[in-house]
């Protein structure tokens, strides 16, 4: 369960915070009374999240900075002088994987080391969370759920980026951050995250929203794949209480699942329905006979066992309920022209709140 008396006055050095993720992350932070430093590339979408709802003026500094750049990255950090340090800045789109397999490398792996070194350099009581990806895993597509100890890999560049980014993390855990003296080193999985404000390519639930506030039909090309569909919050919720769980407890394994329990197996095509019902009228959804032309896993389930057994985590919201809510979001975006959603938007994390 998220603490915010555990929060409040914390110094967070946050990669990321230009991202759908991280600007949630952000307002939630703040709202505990966080002190957040933000360092990420500029926003990559027009609308996106961090202007929205002018993120930076819920960070006590806001800067744009490549992970990928080891001197303005190190400077940054150890100049935040943080007590908390969460990674999320990545290249987190599986058809840019696809047409820029290096590049997702280089940010996604060589990146996280970045911040991995920085982070050696930090005092003993620091807590280190590396956000990665449920696309991790070496995923047969059998759709039974995977474990943290499951074999890692990915058969996607993306993927693979994940999969290496978590065997590095483990490496670095054995080597180099192994005893009192460093700082604590964890990693969190998650996937297939929905909420207001993330207009990236090939979103669904973003597409829904531009489709519907126009008036036209979702086109749904991959119907049948199942995702571990949940809110932002859900996880994130997660990552905070495990770096609560750390700063008290070492010991604790370091590498987490955060997915619906148990493991929903929600089809694309079911979720469009969804998002056209809480839309609400002429939201209409069509299933294109021509798939996609880049392959994604077909079946993806997270087993979140260890995070309620011993976190004593646990998601609040349905499927329904997160598609409901994400749409909610978005209909108050076009009906507004986006004036107000800083309000809207910390409204929903209240709301959430009120649940844990």
């Amino acid at each position: 369960m998220v603490d915010p008396s555990f929060w409040n006055g914390k110094r967070v050095f946050l990669t990321g915070h230009t991202g759908f993720k991280g600007g949630w992350l952000v307002l939630w932070l703040h709202r505990m009374g966080a002190k957040v430093v933000g360092y990420s590339l500029p926003p990559e979408t027009k609308p996106n999240l961090f202007d929205t709802v002018d993120v930076a003026s819920y960070c006590e500094t806001s800067t744009f900075g490549d992970i990928r750049d080891v001197p303005a990255l190190s400077k940054a950090l150890t100049d935040s002088n943080p007590d908390v340090v969460m990674h999320l800045a990545a290249q987190a789109i599986v058809k840019t994987g696809f047409d820029d397999p290096v590049q997702t490398f280089e940010t996604n792996v060589m990146g996280t080391i970045n911040v991995m070194e920085a982070v050696r350099a930090l005092p003993e009581h620091v807590v280190c969370l590396i956000v990665t990806s449920d696309k991790c895993y070496d995923n047969p597509n059998d759709g039974v759920p995977l474990r943290e100890q499951d074999p890692l890999g990915g058969h996607d560049p993306y993927s693979a980026s994940k999969g290496a980014c978590e065997v590095a993390v483990t490496s670095w855990q054995h080597s180099y951050f192994n005893d009192l003296s460093m700082p604590v080193l964890a990693s969190g999985r998650a996937g297939n995250v929905i909420g207001g404000g993330d207009w990236s390519a090939n979103r669904l639930l973003a597409d829904a929203a531009r489709a519907f506030s126009k008036g036209e039909a979702l086109t749904v090309r991959n119907p049948l794949a199942t995702r571990p569909w949940q809110h932002v919050l859900e996880p994130l919720s997660g990552y905070l209480t495990l770096i609560q769980k750390l700063a008290a407890d070492r010991k604790l394994p370091k590498a987490w699942n955060f997915g619906p329990v148990p493991a929903v197996d929600t089809s694309v095509e079911k979720v469009a329905e969804f998002a056209a019902g809480a839309w609400g009228s002429g939201a209409r959804v069509e299933v294109s006979q021509n798939r996609q032309d880049w392959e994604e896993a077909h079946a993806l389930l997270l087993d979140s066992t260890a995070a309620v057994r011993f976190l004593h985590w646990r998601p609040r919201l349905d499927v329904p309920e997160a598609v409901d809510m994400t749409m909610k979001w978005y209909a108050r975006f076009y009906e507004t022209s986006g004036a107000g959603m800083a309000d809207y938007t910390l409204a929903q994390i209240d709301d959430y709140c009120a649940k844990l």
